[in-house]
């Protein structure tokens, strides 16, 4: 026993040998640290990205000198009070008896401060019909969504008494509350009816429940423990509740399939006849392997985000590398022990008519359908690979025309809240007056002559240039030594119309005012802007990222496989299903293409963020099913297959565990393809497509297709390579199972499918 365990080389096999020998301590340590990481991350606290951080550019200066200055930019309400319908007037008796009653409601509520009744703004529009009561609420903006409701009541209560007009509320407050009541239990629920999604699959693919619960325990603890780190690694980079999220699918996803693929295999070798020792070291050597080489492969993807510069895509990175490392440990580590410490347990609560089915004893047995569609791919390869090309070119075309920007409040949620359409009545009558352009002056000295004449320049020109329609307000820090100049951008929502007026304040009025004064800064912040600066960084970002994660997964496929052919296969592959995923997004979000179907609407673009971490989340995930297949095939030809039975063996065997595994993977991305916002809808079906096209057209057709054509050459590696470190550390079944047992089954040993 201790000779024959010797000859087994790699970490995953050593690492599955000690914890099967050792399972208590494999176990508790396990334990040990998921505890300690929970304690010592809540102890800790959670530092969270700042807003100064969260862009780059104009933005993030501006952000940076309000912080600095230590100004707290309240949250400001507006309320619109509208004729319906007549000829009444803003300057009429019932209108102006509408709008004191509006400014005595929110001053009675005492949640409010700074009312200003639109007779003495200029809130006006230019029909005379609309006018806005603007004031800000009273404590911190980030918390004032707590306390708006009050002012709510109050001003729906001055609507009952004046049913001649529409008197609505919007602003930061409003619309956080909003948002909140109406979408905070949504992605809650999105989140934890996850978990029970991916039980219910599991026990139709085991059949039992204890073995459909341990890859979920796995993965849950695997979360908690990164949910811990996450809290101490804030303190050098600060995470967010979007961080924390992205984190949760990543983990669930790859936690559960990396157990699934050491699991299967175990039950594999057992059904084929091997003692439970021998099963477990045998999936420690296969599965295990292929569970390291993957999980590394995704860290490296994710690790792809950490070269935006952008922090809140920094924080996501850095926690699903986290999340995927710590389920990989825990994979090779302390699921051997577990399978060792359950033995035949492992099927207890077996489902009723879920029968498992015996293996016969031929790996091609392993799955019919997918045992036909290899045959008919290798008859023909050619036509398969280019029929499979063909449609996912066709799919991935209209990417050539993405189009991406930060989606507007009526292109996220639709007309599905009134709060969307108060917003468009808003900009309607008023242009930019929801979202203006914000320009942070800071000086020497704010109050000296030529600031002040530089400041009341550049209202002049903005309205004269064309830019805003006014009014433009100033409102002037005088210890902080800061001005913020609030600017309404013509076009309102019309993101394109917004940017040429941006365009315009920044290149032509302030240069032409402000920029001649020595000594002062006068970044333009505002939505509009942080939308342009938020593309402009990522657009800069993407080459590096691209090229790093490409590279990096190459390197790693190259060292593990030691084979030049099957290293750049797997990075085209990847990509021809990241393109085709974003073929989908694009003709169903951008086109309107279907989109009924999967409960959306074409918004006529893509969420800016989206097609960056698409690629990154995909390309990673992705190498779960290639890495799997792909080792599968390498150690039937090992063992003396040609290669034309390598690649039948190798995708029939692997062909149960990897549709559960993506069946898994879409269930859980599709749950938040129901959400309300269309962002997360394009997240949800985005990813949930392209692990469909993967785990089907790429890994069941063009993969087998491709390889059949290339027979040998599959292996090449140029001899000027070979001095490469070997990483291979290949461990055929016959090499680690008994002797003796091995003798007695003969072929019967191999690996059949389940």
């Amino acid at each position: 026993m201790r000779n024959r365990e010797t000859r087994v080389r790699g970490i995953a096999a050593r690492a599955g040998g000690w914890s099967a020998r050792h399972r208590w301590a494999a176990v508790g340590i396990w334990v040990l640290f998921v505890v300690l990481a929970m304690g010592l991350g809540s102890a800790a606290g959670r530092v969270d990205v700042k807003d100064s951080d969260q862009m780059g550019g104009e933005t993030h200066t501006a952000a940076r000198i309000v912080e600095e200055a230590g100004i707290d930019e309240p949250a400001s309400e507006s309320v619109l009070v509208q004729v319906k319908s007549g000829d009444l007037k803003a300057a009429d008796a019932e209108f102006r008896a509408a709008v004191d009653a509006v400014v005595a409601a929110v001053e009675e509520t005492g949640k409010v401060t700074g009312v200003t009744s639109p007779y003495d703004a200029k809130t006006i529009s230019k029909d005379g019909r609309s006018a806005l009561v603007q004031f800000d609420m009273r404590g911190e903006a980030d918390t004032a969504g707590e306390r708006v409701e009050p002012v709510l009541k109050a001003v729906e209560g001055v609507q009952k008494e004046h049913e001649s007009l529409r008197i609505e509320e919007i602003g930061g407050a409003s619309m956080m509350k909003t948002f909140d009541d109406a979408f905070g239990d949504d992605f809650k629920k999105a989140e934890y009816s996850a978990v029970p999604v991916a039980l219910g699959i599991l026990l139709v693919a085991f059949g039992a429940l204890v073995a459909a619960l341990v890859p979920v325990a796995l993965a849950i603890t695997a979360i908690v423990a990164t949910m811990g780190l996450m809290g101490l690694v804030s303190h050098v980079q600060p995470m967010s509740e979007t961080a924390n999220s992205v984190m949760l699918l990543v983990g669930l996803a790859v936690g559960v399939d990396y157990c699934l693929f050491y699991l299967r295999r175990e039950r594999e070798e057992r059904a084929a006849g091997r003692d439970a020792q021998t099963a477990l070291r045998i999936a420690a050597a296969t599965s295990g392997r292929a569970i390291v080489v993957s999980g590394v492969t995704v860290c490296v993807a994710m690790a792809g985000m950490l070269f935006t510069g952008i922090a809140e895509f920094e924080a996501m990175g850095l926690a699903s590398l986290m999340v995927v490392a710590v389920a990989m440990v825990g994979s090779v580590t302390v699921l051997p022990a577990l399978l060792s410490l359950l033995g035949e347990r492992v099927e207890k609560g077996r489902v009723p008519f879920l029968r498992r089915r015996r293996p016969s004893g031929s790996a091609s047995e392993g799955s019919r359908f997918w045992t036909a569609v290899l045959k008919r791919v290798l008859a023909k390869p050619l036509l398969a690979a280019v029929v499979a090309v063909g449609a996912l070119l066709a799919v991935a075309a209209p990417a050539l025309g993405m189009k991406t920007q930060n989606l507007t409040l009526d292109q996220e949620f639709g007309d599905s809240l009134p709060i969307v359409q108060t917003y468009n009545r808003v900009n309607e009558a008023f242009p930019g007056g929801s979202d203006p352009a914000e320009v942070v002056v800071k000086a020497d000295d704010i109050n000296a002559p030529e600031v002040r004449a530089a400041l009341a320049d550049f209202r002049e020109r903005a309205i004269g240039s064309g830019a805003s329609r006014g009014p433009v307000d100033i409102t002037v820090h005088d210890q902080q030594n800061v001005a913020l100049v609030y600017v309404p951008l013509v076009g309102g929502s019309d993101q394109d119309k917004a940017g040429e007026s941006l365009d315009k304040l920044r290149d032509d009025v302030r240069p032409a005012t402000l920029g001649k004064v020595d000594g002062v800064e006068a970044p333009i912040t505002g939505q509009v802007a942080g939308n342009k600066d938020f593309n402009d960084q990522l657009v800069g970002s993407v080459l590096p990222v691209f090229a790093f994660v490409v590279v990096f997964a190459f390197l790693l496929m190259l060292l593990s496989f030691r084979s030049l052919t099957v290293a750049l296969t797997s990075i085209v592959l990847n990509l021809l299903s990241v393109g085709a995923a974003y073929g989908i997004l694009v003709a169903v979000f951008q086109h309107g293409w279907g989109a009924s179907l999967v409960g959306a609407e074409g918004v006529g673009a893509i969420i800016t963020w989206l097609p960056l971490f698409l690629f990154v989340i995909l390309f990673g995930l992705s190498m779960d099913y290639h890495v799997f297949v792909v080792s599968r095939i390498r150690e039937a030809r090992l063992r003396g297959r040609s290669t034309r039975d390598a690649i039948q063996h190798g995708v029939v065997t692997t062909a149960g565990v990897v549709t559960s595994a993506a069946v898994i993977m879409v269930a859980v991305f599709a749950i938040f393809g129901t959400l309300s916002m269309q962002s997360m809808k394009q997240m949800g079906v985005g990813l949930a497509a392209a692990v469909l096209i993967d785990a089907t057209i790429i890994r069941g057709v063009l993969l087998p297709a491709v390889m059949s054509l290339l027979g040998e050459r599959n292996w090449y590696l140029p001899k000027w390579l070979h001095r490469l470190p070997d990483l291979t550390h290949d461990e055929s079944p016959e090499a680690i199972a008994s002797p003796e047992r091995d003798g007695e089954r003969g072929e019967r040993g191999e690996p059949v499918g389940v």
